[in-house]
């Protein structure tokens, strides 16, 4: 069995607006710590964080950084 290379990190961009969601989409977004469109933070490959991005993925942009 071959293991998966898994990223260390996750580059997380806001694309799309909050404004017409749900209010769990808004509180999912300032967990993530996106606070404004196309700010992006850099936060480590978790299942929490996999989690959060599974519930809004039509807000976001989602890159593997390896470090």
């Amino acid at each position: 069995m071959t293991k998966k290379k898994v990223a260390q990190s996750l580059k997380i961009t806001q694309v799309k607006s909050a404004i017409g969601y749900k209010e769990k989409a808004k509180r999912t977004l300032v967990a993530l710590g996106l606070r404004r469109m196309h700010q992006t933070v850099v936060l480590p490959d978790n299942p929490a964080i996999r989690g959060m991005i599974n519930a809004i993925p039509y807000l976001l942009k989602v890159e593997e950084v390896k470090e």
